[in-house]
């Protein structure tokens, strides 16, 4: 006992600066996890539609499936795939519809992406800033074990020796923080899956959330009829010892080291006991969306299928490794492995689709919640794109992002323009026939008139990213990163220049103030963070987590 609150403990902070677990879940659930262990594998019954589907035109389904960590390099149709391999499943998906060559995700970390993703809006209008993070312990914890104020020292000291002396924690936000729990999309927010239980789709949710853990942030709370998977990102896709698992380690990441130790292997249907998957991660997710497909083929439904692949820890079922003897390095291998699970999977879903007669009306969207983790430690990963996730470089937050719907959308369509993840949430309302909330801002516009040649100019001139006092703005190809931490601005021209490696800010004075004008006039639209930064680390741009460092290395720094 006493050790595994100690790895707990010295484990919840930053993997190698950019990767968060949520120490609020900790509190929620370790004592649970301590006293009632997964049960064994369960049916899950999913709710049945009707048996013959109504009379009549029927508004489409809508499948949105996003995948976790997934780099814009890492799928054939944007890049060169993992490792060299092929996704023609995914690809699939843009073939037959349209590729959004700049395709944005809403921050370049998992928590915040998805909160704009869900809601159609900047996630920094309602407070969603930062991944939920904590360092306060809960009352039942015994003392003694390990002082509170030593665990992020602990933590920096287990950085490379570069990190240890940049890395920032705030010690007077750590005192302020909200209730464990309380860190999530407000009940108050809209999202897509309440916005179509108004027009009569039964919703689905399948994989991860991690988008707040108390009532009414819950996927049953925000408009989810049925949820299949795990509250937070953090999830075994088999046991460590499984005779059909190969896993890759990384002991450069602390983080690593503790989600290996620490993590479970479960699923939860509607926020009822946990219990134990009957298969690979990746391919239980699979195999229930193509039941909940069964189940819903005769009225509208919206499926969210979130993967948590290719996320850390790195686990690849044996088939999918052994299949992929030309990639000599083991972790590349892993990784491409994961990958290849997650393609097969879209695969399924896209023949499940054609099977039940649902392929031609139903609005399929493919993209990741942000680009590749340099935390995985592999150098190529998001090549000819610099930086990773937790940057706001092209390489952590421009992601594949795929659309088809073949009742409304033309087929082989690449839209050059930018658009965000926002825009999923205007588009799938679009399609259902939903208005727009009127007592809000909503950031995303419908994306199919413009992809369908109806609609002139671009869906957005402009986007902006914020996480704390770094923050960007891309404007008509211009993109200005202002990092605050380290009082610097970056200015880069992606027409000519889409891998960010040409700083013009000194050359162009009076478009640096330009831009910097216009992050201050949305700054002031948005709202202050709804909990503070705790952590300010820097993230190499050129170079992964456990490559050695060097006098000359580009960093950022990443709030927290």
């Amino acid at each position: 006992m006493k050790r595994v609150i100690k790895v707990l403990l010295g484990g919840v902070a930053l993997a190698g600066g950019a990767l968060y677990l949520s120490a609020d879940y900790i509190k929620l659930n370790l004592n649970r996890w301590i006293s009632t262990p997964t049960e064994a594998n369960r049916p899950v019954a999913w709710n049945q539609g009707p048996a013959q589907a109504p009379a009549g035109a029927r508004p489409p389904n809508i499948v949105l499936i996003v995948a976790d960590d997934l780099g814009y390099n890492d799928v054939t149709i944007t890049g060169q795939g993992a490792g060299g391999m092929p996704t023609p499943n995914i690809d699939a998906i843009g073939r037959e519809g349209v590729v959004f060559a700049q395709g944005y995700a809403g921050n370049a970390t998992c928590a915040p992406s998805r909160a704009a993703l869900m809601t159609g809006r900047y996630a920094t209008r309602f407070g969603y800033e930062f991944t939920p993070t904590d360092v306060k312990l809960p009352g039942w914890f015994p003392t003694g074990i390990i002082r509170p104020d030593a665990m992020f020292a602990r933590n920096i000291a287990n950085f490379p020796s570069d990190w240890a002396v940049k890395t920032v924690f705030d010690e007077e936000a750590a005192k302020n923080l909200p209730p464990a729990g309380n860190k999530g999309v407000p009940a108050g927010e809209i999202t897509i899956a309440e916005q179509l239980r108004g027009r009569g789709y039964h919703n689905i949710h399948l994989g991860k959330w991690h988008l707040g853990e108390a009532a009414g942030m819950r996927p049953e709370d925000q408009g989810f009829d049925e949820s299949l998977g795990f509250i937070i990102g953090g999830q075994k896709y088999l046991p460590d010892d499984d005779p059909n698992v190969v896993n890759s380690k990384q002991d450069f990441d602390p983080i690593d080291r503790f989600l290996w130790a620490n993590l479970p292997y479960s699923v939860q249907y509607n926020g009822g006991p946990r219990f134990a998957p009957d298969k690979y991660m990746t391919d239980y997710l699979t195999a229930q969306a193509l039941s909940a497909i069964r189940a819903n083929r005769n009225r509208p439904f919206f499926l969210y299928l979130a993967y948590n692949a290719p996320h850390t820890p790195l686990q690849a079922l044996k088939s999918d490794y052994d299949a992929l003897s030309a990639i000599k390095d083991p972790r590349r291998r892993v990784y491409a492995a994961m990958v290849r699970a997650v393609d097969r999977g879209v695969g399924q879903v896209m023949a499940e689709l054609k099977q039940q007669g649902l392929d031609d009306n139903t609005l399929v969207i493919f993209t990741s919640d942000n680009g590749g983790a340099h935390y995985v430690g592999l150098p190529e990963l998001n090549q000819p794109l610099r930086g990773w996730k937790a940057t706001f470089y092209e390489g952590g937050t421009r992601v594949p992002y795929l659309m088809r719907w073949p009742a409304r959308l033309p087929a082989g369509r690449r839209f050059a323009s930018p658009v965000s993840h926002f825009d999923i949430f205007a588009t799938a309302a679009a399609a259902a026939g939903a208005a727009p909330p009127p007592d809000r801002t909503v950031d995303g516009v419908d994306l199919a008139p413009f992809v369908a040649g109806e609609a002139t100019g671009v869906p957005h001139r402009t986007l902006f990213w914020r996480s704390g006092g770094y923050r960007v703005v891309l404007h008509e190809g211009w993109k200005l990163h202002s990092l605050g931490q380290q009082r610097a601005v970056r200015l880069y021209n992606l027409a000519t220049d889409p891998g960010e490696r040409i700083d013009l800010a000194a050359q162009q004075p009076a478009r640096v103030a330009e831009l910097q004008a216009m992050l201050a006039a949305h700054d002031a639209t948005q709202v202050a963070p709804a909990w503070p930064s705790l952590i300010r680390s820097p993230i190499p741009i050129d170079r992964p987590l456990g490559v050695k460092s060097s006098p000359n290395d580009a960093y950022i720094y990443w709030w927290n």
